[in-house]
């Protein structure tokens, strides 16, 4: 969808819109949330159930009276408390980026000025290690009888059940920092992302005004991708293993295997954060709506929708069945680990060892694409491996329900759309080159497919 904007001069400029314009920004704002708290409550019971309003005369007050909708609404102290609980757990991620050992590490030339790039602390691997070890035995309790403060295991147990009211106060969380982030772009003499500059109030809430938003040299956009969503998607599926555990009495080998895949995900993207610096979130996204709430909100509380589904519906599958779905995750997991690692290698540096002997096309930028070794394959051959690792996430799910499988759906539609938007963004990059590079790599997701 293309319209024009007015430049500062007053003249006006094409502008082409995403996801709809700015009605499909303001439909998928308001949607968002009902699909998180759907998902909660379909992930418990185990289908999906269409029956989730509540009593009441008017649509807002069934959606008030909504234990799916509005949790513990009638309980304001509950909601108060998971709402400490959740800005409690996103200070100490802040604190962690802050406090631990870090390496300091020059970001991509911002907008294209090779002259200015921004330095980011690398720490998140640390932090992923720091957290799970205060999650085992460093979580504060106070105890009555003595009346000390002592460390112990994090009450886990607490995140199921209080799932949903977590989700709740996370959406409100998102709402506000998206909100904070809109009107201070307007505020100052900032760099803008192209694609959240439209004039359009709504469109650029949604899409995010502010290329690189800093409280100093705190980068929320670097800080949100990784920290305080992705690694309470860890401790909400550990928390589901600890309920699984009280009910059966035992783990099952499902919820095993899902931790783990899950679990290494996490772990590999903590560890090779510096990665996510020439990411498309990074260097072009404006900071708005879509990444927090992806970052704060979809990502812990969908992708956990798995682990939050076995807990009451476990299929037992059989031996031969779970060592096919990890030679299935194994496979992903090699496609995705190598062809990420083998472009961040060539990024940094395309003479040394393990890249040199690649071949690529020089671009009239002057910048290198890649045309052999995995990116020979497909141009987004690594979005292959992340989609085979998370369809594995819902096999261990087995076949009892479609719930588990809105991943994969999702999944699907995410990696076709982005690599569409992708695409766009280098013909506008790259012109001829971008026409050259596709002839050479014709395939987008499957050597000799599609």
């Amino acid at each position: 969808m293309v319209s024009t904007m007015k430049t500062k001069n007053g003249s006006s400029e094409p502008f082409s819109y995403e996801f709809g314009g700015p009605v499909g920004a303001l439909i998928t704002t308001l949607a968002l949330p009902v699909v998180v708290l759907l998902l909660s409550h379909w992930s418990l019971v185990g289908k999906v159930d269409l029956d989730v309003f509540g009593g009441g005369t008017s649509f807002w007050q069934s959606m008030l009276h909504s234990p799916v909708f509005c949790p513990s609404c009638h309980d304001k102290q509950v909601l108060c408390k998971c709402a400490l609980g959740v800005l409690a757990w996103f200070c100490f991620q802040v604190a962690l980026e802050r406090w631990l050992p870090c390496e300091l590490v020059e970001g991509a030339p911002v907008k294209g000025n090779v002259k200015h790039r921004l330095v980011y602390r690398i720490n998140g691997h640390l932090a992923f290690w720091v957290t799970l070890l205060v999650v085992q035995v460093g979580f504060p309790t106070r105890d009555t009888s003595s009346e000390t403060w002592q460390f112990g295991p994090m009450p886990l147990g607490l995140l199921y059940d209080y799932y949903a009211e977590l989700a709740l106060v996370t959406i409100g969380l998102c709402f506000a920092l998206s909100t904070y982030l809109y009107f201070r772009s307007l505020t100052g003499d900032y760099i803008l992302a192209d694609g959240g500059n439209s004039g359009v109030a709504v469109y650029d809430f949604f899409m995010g005004r502010e290329l690189n938003p800093r409280w100093g040299s705190f980068d929320w956009k670097e800080f949100c991708e990784l920290r305080p969503g992705l690694i309470g998607w860890m401790c909400l599926n550990l928390s589901c293993l600890v309920q699984q555990q009280t009910k059966l009495g035992y783990v099952s080998g499902s919820m095993i295997l899902l931790n783990i895949f899950q679990g290494v995900y996490v772990w590999d993207a903590l560890y090779q954060e510096r990665a996510i610096l020439s990411t498309m979130d990074i260097t072009t996204d404006g900071f708005g709506y879509m990444l927090v709430f992806g970052d704060l909100a979809w990502v812990p509380f969908t992708y956990s929708v798995q682990a939050r589904y076995l807990v009451n519906h476990d299929p037992h599958l059989s031996y031969t069945a779970l060592a096919s779905v990890l030679a299935l995750h194994m496979l992903g997991y090699f496609i995705f680990r190598g062809a990420n690692g083998q472009k961040d290698a060539f990024r940094r540096d395309p003479t040394s060892k393990e890249v040199a002997h690649l071949k690529y096309l020089q671009t009239k930028r002057g910048t290198k694409l890649l045309t052999s070794g995995w990116w020979g394959m497909a141009r987004k051959i690594n979005y292959t491996g992340d989609y085979i690792m998370g369809l594995s996430w819902c096999l261990v799910c087995g076949f009892g329900s479609i719930v588990p499988y809105y991943y994969a759906i999702y999944f699907a539609i995410l990696l076709i759309h982005r690599s569409i938007r992708d695409d766009h963004l280098c013909q506008a990059k790259y012109g001829d080159d971008w026409e050259t590079y596709k002839k050479m790599v014709p395939y987008r997701f499957i050597p000799g497919v599609v």
